[in-house]
């Protein structure tokens, strides 16, 4: 059991089980993820709950998920003893949200924290929208897995504490459309070939729409499409068991996975010279700019990964792309840079250590 924050450089070194691309489908499907969204009996939700009382949340669930040890290991995080690029580097990580680190209306994180396992495949997310939200990743479209895992977590810890239900409705959620089993499944895709093709990748976003999917961004809602990566998710979870839900979940994902393969043959046939030269101009840019932002290095990055899967570029690997899709990110830049420095780098320097970590990765490979 771990109660002391994580180094972030530690963090930012290393990959996550659910990055290392050996997943079903990890040529399209990046990661899959189940949250279940808990509250505790006999407490206010988190929108009435006094900041006074807020502590209590925390205080009710940290013994129990050390003593659970996540995957070999739990580690606890208070996230009022954080600060700013820890706090970046767990979102980074979706080992916590925008909303979570971002406090209450007065900014304070009292009665907030995040505990993760060894391999970050499972996590809880305590004192956001509601009191408790446990987490399994894994990766590629192994969705079945993800549920499997967080199920298992969630039993483990409703014998050791009280959740509010409903006897007719199920679990008790802050946000009434998950009242229910107060369950989202989501996928993260990889779709530069559908991207390339606009009226291919809206007929994916009406297909979600009908069936009660919702398609967003990298870093899910309110968030937009960066280097062709896209959630799909379920929006609404009340009449429904979890089995269902991610079935529903995957047939349309299936359904992607499969055009997104067929369009990349398509293109490959129809533009081949084409691609081959967006792909050697790819890696031109990544082994030799001296500043990037994150857009323009995931969009190159984005290039090579579908060069990588196509047979168009040699001596790369899909963990590879995938952590460093992690760390040309904000507070992954500072905390591998800037180790026990507080302040965040600015701007035009988070730009140059971008380039310079992409050029070093990528000098001598393709």
């Amino acid at each position: 059991m771990q109660s002391v924050p994580p180094d972030p450089q530690d963090l930012a070194t290393r990959t996550g089980s659910w990055l290392q691309g050996n997943g079903p489908e990890a040529d399209v499907v990046i990661s899959s993820r189940v949250r279940l969204a808990r509250n505790l009996s006999g407490l206010p939700f988190r929108s009435t709950l006094s900041s006074e009382r807020a502590i209590e949340v925390p205080n009710r669930l940290k013994g129990e998920l050390l003593d659970l040890a996540l995957e070999g290991e739990t580690t606890w995080v208070s996230l009022g003893d954080t600060d700013e690029i820890l706090r970046r580097v767990l979102l980074e990580r979706s080992l916590a949200t925008r909303e979570l680190v971002a406090g209450d209306e007065q900014g304070e994180l009292t009665g907030r924290a995040v505990a993760f396992g060894g391999d970050e495949g499972l996590a809880a997310l305590i004192g956001e929208e509601d009191h408790i939200r446990l987490q399994s990743l894994t990766s590629g479209l192994d969705l079945e897995v993800a549920l499997d895992r967080v199920v298992q977590l969630d039993r483990q810890l409703e014998a050791r504490v009280t959740y509010a239900t409903h006897h007719d409705l199920g679990y008790l959620t802050a946000c009434p459309s998950n009242v229910g089993t107060g369950m989202r499944a989501s996928v993260m895709l990889h779709l530069p070939a559908l991207g390339a093709v606009r009226s291919e990748l809206q007929k994916v976003f009406q297909a979600a729409q009908h069936t009660g999917l919702a398609v967003r961004g990298l870093h899910g809602e309110g968030s937009k499409a960066s280097g062709d990566l896209y959630q799909i998710s379920n929006q609404v979870t009340l009449g429904s068991s979890e089995s269902e839900l991610v079935a529903r979940l995957l047939v349309l994902v299936r359904g992607v996975v499969r055009t997104e393969r067929g369009m990349r043959q398509a293109l490959l046939a129809a533009r081949s010279s084409a691609l081959a030269d967006r792909v050697a101009r790819g890696m031109v840019v990544l082994r030799s700019a001296r500043a990037l932002s994150t857009d323009e290095a995931l969009r190159h990055l984005s290039v090579i990964r579908f060069g990588h899967h196509v047979g168009l570029v040699q001596g790369l690997s899909t963990s590879l792309l995938n952590r460093l899709a992690l760390q040309i990110q904000q507070g992954h830049l500072h905390a591998l840079n800037r180790a026990g420095q507080i302040e965040p780098v600015d701007h035009s320097e988070r730009r140059r250590l971008r380039a310079a970590l992409l050029r070093s990765e990528f000098a001598g490979r393709g």
